[in-house]
């Protein structure tokens, strides 16, 4: 079975604790690593997680928060120390993300023996950002105290099954079995049409996963993932701190929760959490009222959407 699965390295706010690193994930589709904002430390919790190193390919910064990328020039530092060769490396920032990390990634990395790529996103814009054979990946607004944008990842629609009896009854040539099973319909020597559905099986359900970083509650974050999975929304707070939340640009577990709702997904994980709790459990008591289906993430934690 391909590979779709988030490991979660780090899961606090602005301030590393004992219980929680800074925000970072690496999303792994089918053994490519994508990694999601890249807190302090992120090499050594990929070391811990053992994801490899020459796997990752694409960085994706949420927004220009000391926490949500200052691991930039460490991760890459230890990428070029430990011989990485070739596979280049893209990180999709703002502009002004561009400029600081070239400038940073240009004076301590001076020697890296692959290439670094920029690509431009606009936080106000909801708009496809990555794309491959089988993978999208679309950022769009969120709504924090500075420009800040989120990511869906989702599976482009698989192929059909085909019926192994069917395709042998009606002596389909292999040269036509991938159209098939992308939807065509046979047509026999004699012009005879066999309906796709004789021959074939459905598709297996396409995964995606939304990733909301720091943001306040607002709908039109629901609106913007409805339909996904699996949605990672930040939950600073619990309900006692709401007006803390807003006056932050945060959320609180319950508003992640209604965000889940509204967006119909199947499965909510909760992080992003503030340094004055010695656990979670009132955050998942909170969300779990409004969205059963909750979870709280956990540095060392892996997910499998498939």
């Amino acid at each position: 079975m391909a590979k779709f699965q988030i490991n979660y390295l780090g899961c606090g706010s602005a301030t590393p604790t004992l219980r929680h690193l800074p925000s970072c994930q690496v999303l792994d589709f089918r053994d490519n690593l994508f990694m999601i904002d890249c807190g302090e430390g992120a090499q050594l919790s990929m070391r811990r997680q053992r994801l490899k190193f020459s796997r990752l390919s694409h960085i994706f910064i949420s927004h220009l928060h000391g926490d949500h990328c200052l691991g930039l020039p460490g991760l890459v530092s230890t990428l070029a120390l430990t011989g990485r060769e070739g596979g280049d490396i893209t990180i999709h920032t703002f502009k002004e993300g561009v400029e600081i990390f070239k400038t940073m990634l240009d004076f301590f990395c001076r020697e890296t023996p692959f290439t670094i790529h920029y690509n431009v996103i606009n936080p106000r814009g909801n708009e496809v950002i990555f794309e491959n054979d089988s993978l999208v990946v679309r950022s769009f607004p969120l709504y924090h105290r500075v420009p800040c944008s989120g990511f869906v990842f989702a599976e482009k629609p698989k192929p059909r099954h085909l019926r192994g009896d069917m395709v042998r009854f009606y002596n389909v040539p292999i040269r036509q079995y991938q159209a098939i099973k992308g939807g065509a319909d046979f047509v026999t020597d004699d012009g005879r049409v066999i309906p796709n559905e004789w021959l074939t099986l459905p598709a297996d359900a396409a995964v995606s996963y939304a990733y909301c970083s720091d943001t306040v509650y607002d709908e039109r974050v629901a609106a913007a993932v409805e339909g996904v999975d699996t949605i990672y929304h930040e939950a600073t707070y619990t309900d006692e701190y709401a007006d803390k939340a807003r006056t932050r640009g945060h959320s609180t577990a319950a508003e992640a929760a209604r965000i889940a709702r509204l967006a119909g997904a199947n499965r909510l994980v909760l992080g992003h959490f503030s340094k004055r709790y010695i656990d979670e459990a009132k955050h998942l008591e909170e969300a779990k009222e409004i969205f059963p289906n909750t979870i709280i993430a956990y540095e060392g934690m892996s997910l499998d959407l498939l």
